[in-house]
């Protein structure tokens, strides 16, 4: 008879008397031993965690799939590359590495329960893998979700695919410090109207409430009505204090245009308004410089242009106010109305990426 001190839940050490050859004394060795081995170094797996994972698990993985399934598992992770494993999903990055080191080191899986002796895998996450296995991700489906994630990154709030597709207009507006500019396009990328207004008391004085509520109402009651209306968000670091007059400003206006323009949003719940990244229009049309996005006034001259020499231009701007606009564009080339052109390109980029998706 002697006495074995082991570990257990909660950190304490207890002693047992148990005989030498004990047969409980030698599983618990190697027991421990086995878990040593395929533990990730410097993680010391939780003890009641194993104990949750194997009550649960017992042979129910095995039970879960027919014998026809748990070949086709099987095939997979024992003969995949770290590049084939990394296709599906739920194994990129560590976990397929850790699968090939656990195989290179113990020989191909048995069975589906052996997939729970490699590090981060779980009883949870070995039934995904598992299912995403037998049913991985078709190209549509990687590409639907990639799309949607880069959505999600270029406009906000969140709202539903169906409904930007089924946009007939909006209006593009696009805000600084002195003056508020807006496109209104429909969805054959027609110009209904471009225009601009000056706002020239907005950033003088303590930022008076009244003043930009008769400032912006005044400005909206020029606009179109349109199914959605999409305002420029500018990223600007709030780390720069000498840009926080500027950023206080850009809030303001955001806010009181979401509050003004969000005409049903008590009814509905439904927003009107969205924002839309200012750099993502930029990528889009290629005018960034690293991070900083250049002038887009030579592209907007060109679609003008393009507009009466192409019979089929990216943009359509219609012949009864072609002209107005090429004097409109003329008369604020040396004011630096980059407001103006941004608007009408923020409008194309929005039907281009969200509406059609489609690059042009």
């Amino acid at each position: 008879m002697s006495v074995h001190c082991l570990l257990v839940a909660g950190g304490r050490w207890r002693c047992f008397p148990f005989p030498l050859g004990s047969s409980l004394v030698q599983g618990l060795h190697n027991s421990c031993c086995r878990k040593k081995s395929t533990a990730p170094k410097k993680i010391i797996p939780s003890v009641a965690l194993c104990d949750e994972n194997t009550k649960k698990s017992g042979n129910a993985l095995d039970k879960l799939f027919s014998s026809e399934q748990q070949a086709s598992i099987l095939q997979v992770l024992n003969t995949a590359s770290n590049k084939e494993l990394e296709a599906f999903k739920l194994l990129r990055g560590r976990k397929s590495i850790n699968i090939i080191e656990h195989r290179e080191k113990f020989g191909p899986f048995q069975n589906l329960e052996s997939l729970m002796n490699v590090p981060l895998f779980q009883y949870k996450t070995t039934i995904q893998v598992c299912n995403s296995i037998l049913c991985p991700e078709t190209e549509g489906e990687k590409r639907k979700f990639q799309d949607n994630r880069l959505l999600r990154k270029l406009i906000k709030p969140e709202i539903k695919r169906e409904r930007l597709k089924a946009v007939n207009s909006i209006v593009s507006i696009v805000f600084g410090t002195r003056r508020i500019a807006w496109a209104h396009l429909d969805r054959k990328l027609a110009v209904l109207d471009w225009q601009q207004s000056e706002c020239c008391q907005l950033m003088k004085g303590t930022y008076l409430s009244s003043v930009y509520l008769q400032e912006i109402s005044s400005v909206i009651s020029k606009m179109p009505n349109a199914d959605l209306y999409v305002l420029e968000k500018i990223g600007l670091s709030i780390q720069n204090s000498s840009r926080f007059p500027v950023l206080l400003h850009f809030h303001i206006m955001e806010a009181m245009l979401y509050a003004l323009l969000n005409k049903t949003f008590v009814q509905d719940g439904q927003h009107q308004v969205l924002s839309m990244n200012r750099n993502g229009v930029g990528k889009h049309f290629e005018l960034m410089i690293g991070d900083t996005r250049t002038s887009g006034k030579e592209l907007v001259k060109q679609f003008l242009s393009e507009s009466v020499l192409k019979e089929e231009p990216r943009v359509v701007f219609p012949s009864e106010k072609i002209v107005h606009y090429r004097q409109m564009f003329s008369s604020t080339e040396q004011q630096r109305a980059e407001e103006l052109y941004d608007s009408l390109l923020q409008a194309i980029a929005f039907y281009e990426l969200a509406v059609f998706d489609t690059e042009p």
